[in-house]
């Protein structure tokens, strides 16, 4: 199978802290894998590495084969690249419509004058892009609370719109940083679900953080085990979840 993404002895250091300590990473078209680990174990870190967020002190990224180390936030999400956060980042006073289209403004072609006099081309692509819109809401439920505001939803809707706005971005890469945070099991539940649907219909590979247990058996592939920002296991959840370091780091208890 394809790598899509393949990240090859990453370091990022804040001060005297080792963030991240030599990770490794190959990630297969079409997979969801997974980062898990105690808190501080630097997986967000990873995340804000691979978008541009933080500038890592040694190490390459690359994504289908074009190096990005070091590139800005704006230019990986132009590459494909599309991420949610631990602590949900909509823009609180936009309603649900809005928000979605502001991250499919990507798509747009038309320059200033198009959108100053209202040209033809302007009306086309803003049609195309509600309606582009509408079917992600349609997607994540969200279809009839187009006009209300992002902070006045539901914490799972939150979570769901989040999503729908990253995947707005048209990515090919899709980076989940604890969806599950905050749900109940039932909710937890039906994330699954949600994230195996829009895996599938918009042919998504998926890196996830998650705490979790449930969900990352319910959907991943594989899974890293970080501590300390070092990689300890690698490999099948059920493979790794017995694994000594793995049980002291993660679970803090001996085996």
């Amino acid at each position: 199978m394809d790598t899509i993404l393949q990240i090859n002895g990453l370091n990022k250091n804040f001060g005297g802290v080792k963030a991240i300590d030599s990770f490794n990473l190959q990630l297969e078209k079409g997979k969801i894998h997974g980062l898990i680990g105690p808190n501080g174990a630097g997986k967000t870190t990873i995340f804000n590495t691979i978008t541009g967020i933080y500038k890592p002190d040694a190490g390459e990224i690359r994504f289908k084969g074009k190096d990005v180390t070091g590139l800005k936030p704006f230019q990986v999400a132009q590459l494909g690249v599309g991420r949610t956060f631990q602590n949900i980042r909509l823009f609180a006073t936009l309603n649900v419509m809005e928000n979605v289209l502001i991250a499919s403004n990507l798509d747009i072609t038309y320059n200033m004058l198009d959108s100053f006099l209202r040209l033809p081309k302007y009306k086309k692509e803003e049609k195309a892009l509600r309606e582009k819109a509408m079917e992600l809401l349609k997607i994540v439920g969200l279809q009839d609370l187009v006009d209300a505001q992002a902070n006045s939803l539901p914490y799972g809707h939150q979570r769901k719109l989040e999503i729908a706005r990253a995947v707005a971005l048209n990515p090919s890469l899709l980076l989940l940083d604890e969806p599950a945070a905050g749900m109940n099991k039932e909710e937890s539940v039906e994330l699954v679900e949600f994230i195996k649907e829009i895996k599938e219909r918009f042919d998504l590979t998926v890196l996830m953080i998650e705490h979790h247990m449930d969900v990352v058996a319910g959907l991943c592939d594989h899974v890293t085990v970080l501590n300390f920002g070092k990689t300890i296991a690698s490999g099948r959840l059920d493979e790794v979840k017995n694994n000594k370091m793995v049980v002291e780091a993660y679970l803090g208890e001996e085996k």
